[in-house]
């Protein structure tokens, strides 16, 4: 008999043969008995199954439309039977009494027992039920562990619906109420509310709500129904909020959390989870910055519909790359809120994709114009802050090997090599330029036949050679920077006929021996020249001249004076005295026997190999003349900006605050900007930022070298140009006298002043300036200075008799009575006109007669007054008729008789200030508004044309003249400018004077001439007046933002500076409860170090040392010094090369002096005097 009766039969088939499963077989059981029972079974089953079917019940199992649905759905089936299976035991029993019953059989009839309301075990769908009113529920007897764990229910088995009204049962509808809409789920799923909860106090979101203006926040509030006043049992607490608020802040009080109202309303809120303010912030934003984005992806379509259409555009590519930083500020909430962000790494991330996208962009370009430089440039500006320095600079010097005959791309690789900190050191930008200076020289004879040579090659190399002098002088090597102006004057003006056809590598081969031979240079006694020695080198070399006695020099001066100083003091101290007086290089005495040997500091001797590969030839007369004044202006002497041509990058080389202070001279308002200050220290004076210069001139061996070199050059030069270099030395001469004045020591004047004369007096004494009006102008005013007034109106009468009957015809002798009526009329106010001496003056010069003590008639007035007023119409008719043409020649003669014609700045200054001494002001104002709005018209016209054309020599010499005849217009411009608002500022000064006038002139000079120091002096002077700033502080702004030069940014700074010691000054005089007499203003710290960072910022600004040693001055002053340590190595990464740095380092951070001289002797700046050297003399 089997175990399992049911399947008896089946289990009889099966033939055991073996024994041992004897025990298996139930021998008692009878196989029929099984049988019936199992169809018992089979026919209930069937009955119950076909009962379910007729009421409805369907398999869902074939009609899932997927296998995991039903896989799903049987597995379900099982466990709920699993789970009637194990409550079987509490049923009664439904088979007959006579029927054996086993346990198989209860439990599957307790699973298909009848119930009294049936119900559905498993889930079904509305539509399928045949009956929907028999079985609308089902049971679901599966135990949910879920519960128990999260407490609630699941949030997909709860009902959503649409809630008609916001009225509740059982509530007083008077005092309480449920805000429906701000029952929120906490939603754990992804992509939930977690935003929400990362608002925190330091969020985006937060810090804009704390800057904008809180508006009316838009709050829940009840029905009408509900607003009833109705009688309260308790004194409510209000707030000052909720009396601000009035009735809608009373309907904000009464909420579900909130139902005694003992709470504000802003508490009530905060226990709601809600923030109006927030929300309406956010939508707002959200609002702005959807449009803002909309608005800039529009321009950045029509940004590729044009590149598409002109891809060879060059400029368009350059302003595509840069405005991604204008989209970017949009996207990423702009430049303030990636500084003050919530996570740095978005913003490091959000960085590095505008740069990445900038350099897809910068790819792209190139590859379409792969010819272009400025592309090219563009590119690896953008890689400058992605690649190592020196990845970076193998890309650059690739860039450079590829385009060797582009000066702006060698320029702009030399500022790379001298601007970066870890591979800097002076040794290797000297060897920089050497290198682009030979390669140009190169392109420019033709020996390099792959590239040509572009337009404008020659002025590109000397503007070149000029920066490296500079560099050099900036670094401490004053030695090396003087040797290359002698060899390169050598070079130019004194070269041998034979050499002159050869090649500049040939010529240079050439002039080494001469170099080496230790004969005398420029500026040294007994000079001759590199012509001179090679022809008697062919005769059998010089016959030596017998010894002169020569008077012994007076000893130095002991160094260290003042021993009770501190040990940095006196290094700075000491290190700076040596750099003023032993800037020339030293050479052997033969007469003393003295060789190499002999020099005591071998940095100050200058070998060949340091200066022969930056020596260029100049085949301009121009050119040559243009060299002499940047060596001029390298020693410190006044030279004309027009002839001299200004640096490509002047930020670099502005490091005196002279630029800042100049015009502010009240006792000469007038004549103060006659020898405009351009902020550049000349050589020997590398000083501190507020350190006092030594001499006011270049001292004795400096004055020697100075007159030697104009003795030894002159001859070799054209009249006209000769004229300048004795304008320039007299100009020098007058400097000098200023600068004594400036300092107030009389005994220096005295000694000075004659010196000064009899300079000026020997110049005027030579054939070819007896008849220049304009060293007798200048020697006139250096007379007016010194105090002798009597004598300087003698020097201005002779220069009258001199210019003879032109009269107005002549713009020299206009000039010279304009400096003589302004210094006249600063004198003193005369209420008689006829009798006023200026007055006289201008009269006597309109009627072309010389100046006389008789007084004047009225009619002489009127007659001069209709006199100035046609010749200034016809010089401004002049301007537009004899401008330069095409068919214009004749060379040097026809750029002098151009610059004759422009220069109206004399004829116009002369014809105002006779308005204004006559007439009244408004007059003279008239008078410079007619002549400057005639000129800068001109000017404006001029300015495209003003560029190198590449179409032969005739074109490039038109363009040059085109190019010359457009800076002196500019410069007559400015001039013109800068006399109109010193008149007016000096009217103001005596005088009832609406300021708004001048504001006015000064905004629209300043305008077309925002690098104009002159202007910008008188603009600050003005504007302190006042106690408000924010006109300045916007005027300001819109310059900065639309110029990229550095002098507007230094005076914005300048201004607020000022602004702030009048500030600290009032705040200093008064007691703590006085009243000030200004209002104080806070901030002005944290403005004038945005200012400061604004121009560090800026391409130039980051590369001029003047800004970075003002900003770390200021912080100091300020009592920032660890904030100033910072910003002083910041420097150090940007100006690595300048010498005055290091000086401000040890005088405000004197004990770090050990490391800044280790970091100098690393860099290889010039170091005069060793740590070991400095205590040696402490000691003695």
């Amino acid at each position: 008999m089997s175990l399992f009766p049911a399947f008896a039969e089946e289990s009889a088939k099966v033939e055991v043969s073996s024994k041992e499963l004897d025990w298996l077989r139930n021998t008692s059981f009878q196989s029929g008995d099984a049988l019936s029972i199992h169809n018992q079974y089979l026919e209930r089953t069937s009955e119950k199954e076909s009962r379910e079917l007729g009421s409805g019940g369907k398999e869902k199992d074939d009609e899932e439309p997927s296998k995991k649905k039903k896989k799903k759905s049987v597995k379900k089936r099982k466990k709920k039977k699993k789970h009637k299976k194990t409550s079987g035991r509490y049923s009664d029993s439904s088979g007959s009494d006579s029927e054996t019953i086993y346990p198989s059989d209860l439990k599957k009839e307790e699973a298909n027992r009848p119930q009294a309301a049936p119900l559905s075990s498993k889930f079904s769908w509305l539509d399928d039920v045949q009956s929907p009113t028999e079985q609308l529920f089902c049971v679901d007897q599966k135990a949910d562990a879920a519960n128990w764990t999260y407490k609630t229910l699941y949030r997909g088995d709860v009902a959503r619906y649409k809630r008609k009204g916001s009225s509740s049962l059982g509530l007083d509808p008077r005092n309480q109420g449920i805000s429906w809409e701000d029952s929120k789920t906490n939603k754990k799923h992804k992509g939930g509310d977690k935003k929400k909860t990362e608002d925190r106090y330091f969020s985006t979101v937060s810090r804009q709500l704390l800057r904008s203006n809180p508006p009316i926040p838009t709050l829940a509030t009840l029905p009408e129904s509900s607003s009833a006043n109705g009688p309260t049992a308790f004194l409510p607490l209000e707030g000052e909020e909720e009396n601000k608020r009035g009735e809608e802040g009373e309907r904000a009080l009464t909420s579900s959390v909130n139902p005694l109202r003992v709470y504000d309303s802003s508490t009530a809120l905060w226990l709601q989870g809600k923030g109006p303010q927030e929300l309406m912030e956010r939508e707002k934003q959200d609002v702005q910055t959807g449009h803002g984005v909309l608005l800039l992806s529009g321009k950045t379509e029509e940004f590729n519909k044009q590149l598409r259409e002109r891809p060879d555009d060059t400029q368009l590519w350059i302003n595509f790359i840069r405005y991604q930083d204008e989209l970017s500020a949009t996207v990423f909430g702009g430049e303030e809120e990636q500084q003050s962000g919530v996570s740095s790494e978005r913003r490091k991330s959000s960085h590095r994709a505008v740069l990445e996208k900038k350099l897809s962009i910068a790819d792209r370009a190139v590859a379409t114009n792969p010819t272009c430089i400025a592309l090219q440039l563009e590119r690896l500006r953008i890689y400058q802050e992605l690649w190592e320095p020196s990845v970076l600079s193998k890309e650059w010097k690739k860039l450079v090997f590829l385009h060797p005959n582009s000066a702006p791309l060698w320029r702009e690789y030399l500022l790379f090599t001298q601007s970066y900190f870890s591979s800097f050191t002076v040794s290797k930008v000297n060897a920089a330029y050497g290198k682009c200076l030979s390669t140009l020289s190169a392109v420019r004879d033709g020996s390099m036949v792959s590239h040509p040579a572009l337009p404008g090659t020659e002025e590109d190399m000397l503007d070149i050679f000029t920066q490296q002098c500079h560099f050099l002088r900036q670094s401490g090597h004053s030695e090396k920077a003087v040797s290359l102006f002698q060899a390169m004057i050598d070079f130019t003006f004194f070269k041998p006929d034979s050499v002159r056809e050869m090649s500049t590598k040939q010529q240079v081969e050439f002039f080494e021996p001469f170099w080496d031979s230790g004969e005398a240079r420029i500026g040294e006694l007994g000079a001759r020249g590199w012509k001179a020695w090679m022809l008697q080198q062919e005769r059998g070399g010089w016959l030596q001249p017998p010894a002169e006695e020569e008077e012994e020099e007076e000893e130095d001066e002991e160094e260290v004076k003042d021993r009770s100083k501190s040990r940095q003091t006196i290094w700075v101290e000491v290190e700076s005295s040596r750099e003023a007086a032993h800037w020339l290089p030293w050479r052997p005495d033969k007469t003393k026997g003295q060789s190499e040997e002999d020099c005591e500091d071998p940095d100050r001797q200058v070998l060949f190999d340091d200066i022969g590969p930056s020596l260029i030839r100049l085949s301009s007369p121009e050119l040559r003349l243009s060299l002499l004044l940047h060596f001029l202006s390298f020693l410190g002497l006044p030279v004309d900006p027009v002839l001299s041509a200004a640096p490509r990058q002047p930020g670099l080389l502005l490091e005196s605050l002279s630029l800042l202070t100049q015009g502010n001279d009240l006792q000469h308002p007038l004549t103060s900007q006659d020898l405009p200050d351009l902020g550049v220290h000349p050589v020997g004076h590398t000083t501190p930022l507020q350190g006092k210069r030594k001499w006011a001139g270049l001292g004795k061996q400096g004055e020697t070298f100075v007159t030697n070199l104009f003795r030894m050059v002159q001859p070799e030069l054209p009249a006209h140009h000769r004229a300048v270099l004795a304008l320039s030395w007299m100009q020098y001469e007058k400097l000098k006298v200023l600068r004594c004045l400036r300092s107030g020591n009389k005994k220096r004047l005295r000694s000075q002043g004659k010196s000064s004369k009899r300079v000026s007096k020997q110049l005027l004494k030579e054939p070819d300036n007896r008849s220049s009006l304009v060293l007798w102008r200048e020697y006139a005013h250096l007379e007016w200075m010194l105090g002798n007034h009597e004598e300087a109106r003698k020097v201005f009468s002779t220069a009258t008799a001199i210019g003879g009957t032109k009269g107005l015809r002549s713009p020299t002798l206009c000039e010279v009575c304009l400096l003589w009526a302004q210094l006249e009329a600063e004198g003193g106010e005369v209420r008689d006109v006829t009798a006023s001496p200026a007055v006289c003056v201008l009269t006597r010069l309109a009627e072309g007669a010389s100046s006389s003590s008789q007084p004047l008639a009225p009619v002489s007035i009127l007659k001069a007054r209709r006199s100035y007023e046609q010749a200034l119409a016809a010089g401004l008719e002049a301007l537009d008729q004899h401008g330069p043409h095409p068919q214009a020649k004749g060379g040097a003669g026809q750029e002098e008789l151009l610059g004759e014609k422009l220069r109206l700045r004399g004829l116009a200054g002369c014809y105002a200030l006779f308005q204004y001494l006559t007439t009244g002001i408004q007059a003279a104002h008239a008078v410079y508004m007619q002549a400057r709005e005639r000129m800068e018209d001109l000017h404006r016209a001029l300015k495209p044309d003003a560029r190198p054309s590449s179409d032969g020599e005739a074109d490039n010499s038109l363009a040059d003249l085109n190019s010359g005849y457009a800076k002196r217009l500019a410069f007559e411009c400015e001039a013109l400018a800068v006399q109109h608002a010193a008149l007016l500022r000096y009217h103001s000064s005596i005088g009832v004077f609406p300021l708004a006038t001048l504001r006015q002139t000064l905004t629209s000079a300043l305008s077309s001439w925002p690098n104009s120091a002159p202007l910008w002096s008188v603009y600050v002077q003005m504007e302190n007046r006042y106690h408000t700033a924010g006109r300045a502080r916007r005027f300001f702004q819109s310059v900065t933002r639309d110029n990229g030069g550095v002098v507007p940014h230094l005076f914005a700074i300048f201004a607020e500076q000022q602004r702030k010691q009048l500030v600290d000054a009032a705040l200093r005089s008064c007691s703590p409860d006085a009243a000030l007499p200004i209002l104080p203003e806070n901030g002005l710290s944290h403005r004038i170090c945005g200012l400061f960072e604004s121009t560090i910022a800026t391409q130039m600004g980051s590369h001029c040392p003047l800004p970075w040693r003002m900003y770390i001055h200021f912080l100091v002053s300020d009592g920032r010094v660890d904030q100033a340590m910072r910003i002083f190595y910041r420097a150090l990464q940007n100006i690595p090369w300048d010498k005055g740095l290091y000086l401000d380092g040890v005088q405000l951070f004197p004990d770090h002096l050990q490391e800044f001289v280790d970091v100098m002797t690393e860099k290889e700046l010039r170091l005069r005097l060793p740590l070991e050297e400095l205590d040696i003399l402490l000691e003695d």
